[in-house]
This record gives C-alpha cells, sequence and structure tokens, in this order.
C-alpha cells in the first residue's frame, strides 16, 4: 500500500467569451447569453476527471462604461446556476475589468491579471495550490494562449472562430470543444 495520498491538483481555465459562451460584443445581458455547444459536456468531464474549473475572462465592457461590476455579476451569477443543474460547479471566476485606455478613469490602468498578463490564473493556482503543468486551458484569442504560456500552463487550445489567423505561443488549434474533450479523456483514461 502507498503511503503517498497526495494528488495533484490541476484545473481547466477557461475563457468565458467564445469558450462559455457564444462571442458577443460585450455580453452582459443574460436574455442574449448563448452557451458554446459542448460546453456543459466539457465541464463535466473535466470535474469528472478531477480538474478544478476556473473561468479567467478580461471584462473590457466595464471599463469602457458599455455595462457595471454589477451587471457582470448578475449574469455570472446566472451562468454559474445554469451550470449547477447540470451537476457542474466551477471552482472561482476571476475576471479583470482593468484597461491601459478605458474610458472610466478608476479602469484606466495595466494590470498583471488582464490578458496575456497570467495575473488571473497565478491566482487560480496560488489559491488551489495547483500544479499549473498539468492543467489545461481553453481560449479563443492569442490574448488566452499568450496568458497560459507565461503562466506556464501545460497544455493550451485555442478554439476555432474568434482568432482570423494564428497566434504565436504553444497550444493547440481546435474546432471544438468536443475536441478538448476527447484529449481530457485520452490523456486521462
Amino acid at each position: 500500500m502507498s503511503t503517498h495520498t497526495n494528488k495533484i491538483s490541476r484545473a481547466l481555465f477557461l475563457d468565458r467569451d467564445g469558450v462559455i459562451n457564444v462571442e458577443s460584443n460585450y455580453l452582459y445581458q443574460i436574455e442574449h447569453a448563448r452557451f458554446m455547444p459542448g460546453i456543459f459536456e466539457l465541464c463535466a468531464t473535466a470535474q469528472e476527471l478531477g480538474y478544478r474549473l476556473i473561468i479567467v475572462t478580461n471584462q473590457g465592457g466595464i471599463g469602457r462604461g458599455i455595462h457595471t461590476e454589477e451587471d457582470y455579476f448578475i449574469l455570472m451569477d446566472w451562468m454559474r446556476a445554469e451550470f449547477a443543474k447540470r451537476g457542474v460547479t466551477f471552482d472561482a471566476v476571476y475576471h479583470c475589468p482593468f484597461h491601459p485606455e478605458a474610458e472610466l478613469p478608476e479602469y484606466r490602468r495595466d494590470s498583471h491579471d488582464r490578458k496575456p498578463g497570467p495575473g488571473m490564473i497565478l491566482r487560480g493556482a496560488e489559491e488551489f495550490e495547483l500544479d499549473l503543468s498539468a492543467s489545461v486551458m481553453v481560449g479563443d484569442r492569442c490574448t488566452d494562449i499568450g496568458a497560459a504560456n507565461a503562466a506556464g500552463v501545460g497544455q493550451a487550445f485555442l478554439i476555432h472562430g474568434t482568432e482570423d489567423g494564428a497566434c504565436t505561443g504553444d497550444y493547440i488549434f481546435v474546432q471544438s470543444l468536443e475536441d478538448v474533450r476527447a484529449w481530457l479523456l485520452q490523456k486521462n483514461p
């Protein structure tokens, strides 16, 4: 019998817009939210495989004055409830409302959290004592790949649909969230 009982703590990091919900310019209203095909199945599989589920999302619409942080929290509470109905629980949701060119002065600054900065991922790693090299990031923009690579996330995926061209950095380009789910199942038999 092994005396080693510590399990590796790892996470599936997910961007929000374009990964959890269909990309929509500055989504903040529940009635406009549409979930991406396969997102519930991907999250349920990752959770069953022992991955923590963490959302890391830039929310420039707050700094631009398009919507408020309260609007963001109302939408996220609704999204989390929709996942909970399907047995999926997010361990953490981090957002960055800051932008160096934000219209609202209180949000106008550079931030280590704003992707491609790795701040939100590193916060999750510290909070949950994660092994980032065993973790996964799914994004739809080059900034997601940049953040994952800068933080040392073991595998990053770029989902088809938002970026016009290739990104720099290390990642696997996928057509759908089902491709990510299949990869997780293959890596964790």
